[in-house]
């Protein structure tokens, strides 16, 4: 297997300083581009952000391993000339601010284009160009709001209880980065083959809006009309989560075939027995799904969360232990699959860091190295 990477040879600029730019430049990092972060005097803000360990931001050191860093004032002109120098022999600009700071850097799209016609330049922002100035400060979980995913999820969310923004503070800015990354990879690939660069465009809440599926999908086919209950667009079954001994499960049931699965595994009981084998298809209402939540969660109780969603799958119910941050790391096919990697953080020590959900045989994602102190990198500026 060789150590060098899918992206090795391409350099990258990153001038990009919140979660989703950085995200996106991690992921060609990882790849073997090397990519030259620029900070400002004094750091990224993202090295200012919890949770912190030994001093450190782990959200730092999480989203620039495999990054060299570079410190520039950019509102310097010497500074700034030496950005235009890194410019001039790199592939790609990864870039995330509002649309004033790049007028003020002479970095908008328009000025990047004139000025460096074979570079990619990735621009990642709430709503994309073109947006309302006080749009442009919108924050992941106004995004994640407007982008549908806070009404919808998690499903068959109480309706007296407030919208969500989903797993973690910065889902929005992960999934923007993921499709920013695979845009710029492809621009990347045009730019081998033609000499040519372009802009890529990339709308944070427009990736929202690929990712509720199903909900946007039904309305959009005319099968469900759009309304203000919170559960409208849910299967409406008795799948949720339900507490166990040692944490919760995740249950999710819509066919014959899933509830006599379940009926053998808890032992056939009787009170299942009120219920017909066919209800989840076709009697399938409230007071069903009352009764059922009602026996279910005294019997998956007394259950230990991992045996019982193993043996659930085992009899064809999709049921799921919900993973903790403890779990993950000791999850079996995880460990399998290689996915979390070991690094040394000088200040951290041996670190576990997630990695890529692909596996590519010849040139996998790998972290080679640790998130670069502060300015480590200075000599890439000659």
């Amino acid at each position: 297997m060789t150590s060098r990477g899918a992206l090795d040879g391409l350099t990258v600029i990153e001038t990009a300083e919140r979660v989703s730019g950085e995200y996106t430049g991690k992921l060609l990092a990882d790849l073997g581009a090397e990519v030259i972060k620029i900070e400002r005097p004094g750091g990224a803000p993202t090295r200012a952000m919890g949770p912190f360990a030994a001093g450190e931001s782990t959200l730092f050191a999480y989203l620039n391993t495999n990054k060299k860093s570079v410190v520039l004032n950019l509102a310097d002109a010497a500074d700034r000339a030496v950005l235009d120098r890194l410019l001039a022999r790199a592939h790609a600009l990864i870039d995330d601010h509002d649309t004033g700071w790049c007028r003020g850097m002479g970095l908008t799209p328009e000025m990047v284009a004139a000025e460096y016609p074979k570079l990619v330049h990735t621009l990642v922002t709430p709503f994309g160009q073109g947006a309302p100035a006080e749009w442009q400060t919108a924050r992941p979980i106004n995004v994640i709001a407007a982008g549908g995913w806070a009404y919808h999820s998690p499903s068959e969310t109480p309706a007296d209880k407030p919208p969500l923004k989903g797993a973690g503070r910065f889902l929005s800015d992960y999934e923007a980065g993921i499709d920013a990354a695979l845009a710029t990879m492809a621009s990347l690939l045009r730019l081998r083959r033609t000499g040519q660069g372009q802009f890529v465009d990339l709308s944070e809440v427009e990736v929202q809006l690929n990712r509720i599926d199903c909900v946007l999908d039904r309305m959009l086919a005319g099968e469900a009309e759009p309304s203000d209950a919170r559960t409208a667009y849910d299967m409406g079954g008795p799948g949720t989560s339900f507490a166990c001994r040692d944490g919760h499960v995740f249950l999710l049931m819509t066919t014959k075939a899933h509830w006599k699965g379940l009926c053998a595994l808890m032992g056939d009981p009787a009170w299942a027995d009120e219920l017909r084998e066919d209800w989840l298809e076709f009697d399938c209402t409230p007071p069903n799904v009352a009764v059922f939540r009602q026996h279910f969660s005294a019997w998956i109780a007394q259950q230990d969360k991992h045996p019982i969603t193993e043996a659930a799958q085992k009899a064809g119910v999709a049921m799921v232990p919900v993973q903790t941050a403890t779990d993950l790391p000791r999850h079996e096919q995880f460990a399998h699959r290689g996915f979390f990697q070991q690094a040394v953080h000088p200040a951290l020590g041996a670190v576990s860091y997630p990695t890529a959900a692909y596996r590519m045989s010849a040139t996998p994602a790998s972290v080679r190295n640790p998130a670069p102190s502060l300015g480590a990198n200075q000599e890439a500026t000659a």
